[in-house]
């Protein structure tokens, strides 16, 4: 019987399929996702036009992030059993529905849609899009791992660079900007941006193609790549990778780096205005307080695909003592220097928040070293949940003794003293994690019984 158009078997790739295909296919999944982190252009019209508080209106963009750890993880071995095409598409549908859902929601007023349809529906859809090209891009790009998903998971960080002008053009167009937002105009918006990506996303799910059981890059020995004391020699299942140490130290070294840069990034804007106000005209500080979160959004992308890259040749333990090691220095430095020097902070500023999308891109290299390539799409969406508990820990260790240094009177740079000085103490704890992973105990590897493993993969 002929394979089903979303079925692995029909997108095996045929003979002469450029493999750089593939990362094109998944940047169109992970451009759109990525508007996730556009989202706080459409806080100022929800509370405008709905009259709710700023906590309210964070509430989908919460949610959203809480389930796609949650997704990705109960969802992963599903994703690497039926293929990209299948993944693709569930995950177009769901993150498509959830403006649709809130489309619908706000022309009838009804905010807890937004929620439901945004968070709940659309953070499926991010989950499963987030995991979806990864094993299929390691098995493409054996030789160059770390590039090959740097690639990718850029776009999830650079997604907000197209959506932040988009989404303003539109409110701008449908009445649903400045001091008192039509709410049907914000409904417009979440409606075309939906029908946008709709057809934005469909590139990806078209485009996808696995490469031929046993196919490798050309020229590529594979005997002599697979070297280095954390390279797996067998492969691992998703059910076994969990419970390993190597997995968890790994899943803390994930947690600790996303937490010490998702502080910085999410409260970037008042950071800079507290540890700068005075020394400028206070218009002149706001304005470089947007274009510090931009450079900064800048930097969290770029630093996906540059060293994650460099982790092909150095290692990627090496990158991670360098994302933990150095971001810790680099912290230490902004808490001893404050605002004595604004070229300094802002260098140290870039380089966090460049270890921090690093990370992001190197984990799935590094998880296809030590549990194989066999399940990696599953293991990497358990390791996600690592990104949702840093999602609310970052924030509320930044946010919470900010809020009580405020109350307190403390001005300028001494409200983030105490929160820099937990995140020196967090990547401290994330390097010395890093430096007890070992190879994996072969009992936890995988039986070769007459077919390959990738084979059993699809099966499985």
């Amino acid at each position: 019987m002929a394979a089903g158009f979303l079925e692995r078997e029909r997108i095996v790739a045929p003979p002469g399929w450029s493999r750089w295909l593939i990362p094109p296919a998944a940047l169109s999944i992970h451009l759109a996702i990525g508007q996730a982190y556009a989202w706080s252009v459409f806080k100022p019209p929800l509370e405008a036009g709905l009259g709710i508080s700023g906590v309210q209106s964070a509430l989908p963009f919460t949610l959203g992030i809480i389930m796609l750890g949650l997704s990705a993880a109960l969802f992963g071995t599903k994703v690497d059993a039926n293929g990209p095409r299948w993944a693709m598409v569930v995950s177009s549908a769901c993150f498509v529905a959830g403006f649709l859902i809130s489309a619908l929601g706000l022309y009838f007023s009804q905010y807890w849609l937004v929620v439901v349809g945004y968070g709940f529906v659309g953070g499926i859809g991010l989950g499963i899009g987030y995991i979806s090209p990864v094993s299929t891009l390691i098995k493409w790009f054996p030789d160059r791992p770390g590039l090959a998903t740097g690639i990718a998971i850029m776009g999830f960080g650079g997604g907000a660079l197209i959506a932040s002008p988009l989404t303003s053009q539109l409110l701008a167009a449908f009445g649903g900007s400045g001091s008192d937002p039509d709410v049907h105009g914000i409904a417009m918006t979440f409606l075309v941006m939906g029908l946008i990506y709709a057809v934005f996303m469909s590139v990806g799910w078209l485009l996808i193609r696995v490469p031929p059981e046993n196919w490798k890059p050309a020229g590529w020995d594979a005997s002599q790549a697979r070297q280095g004391a954390l390279i797996s020699r067998g492969n691992v299942s998703a059910r076994n990778a969990i419970k390993t140490p190597q997995f968890w130290l790994l899943w803390v070294v994930l947690c600790f780096n996303v937490t010490a840069g998702i502080g910085i990034l999410e409260r970037a804007s008042p950071i800079f205005v507290d540890f700068f106000s005075g020394s400028s005209p206070a218009t002149t500080i706001a304005a470089a307080a947007v274009g510090f979160v931009s450079i900064l959004s800048l930097a969290n992308s770029l630093g996906r695909i540059l060293w994650s890259s460099l982790s092909d040749y150095l290692g990627r333990k090496n990158m991670y003592r360098i994302y933990l090691g150095v971001g810790a220095l680099l912290y230490l430095t902004v808490t001893l220097t404050t605002n004595a020097n604004r070229v300094v902070f802002l260098i140290c500023a870039i380089f966090i928040l460049s270890f921090y999308g690093a990370g992001f891109a190197t984990v799935p290299a590094y998880l296809r070293d030590l549990f194989g390539t066999y399940q990696v799409g599953a293991i990497h969406g358990r390791l996600l949940t690592a990104w949702s508990t840093a999602g609310v820990l970052g924030p509320l260790i930044v946010n919470a003794i900010a809020d009580a240094r405020i109350e307190a009177g403390v001005q300028g740079p001494g409200r983030y003293t105490p929160a820099f000085m937990i995140m020196i103490v967090l990547l401290a704890i994330g390097f010395v994690c890093n430096e007890l992973i070992r190879p994996v105990n072969e009992k936890f590897h995988e039986p070769v019984s007459g077919e390959s493993a990738s084979t059993a993969g699809v099966r499985a």
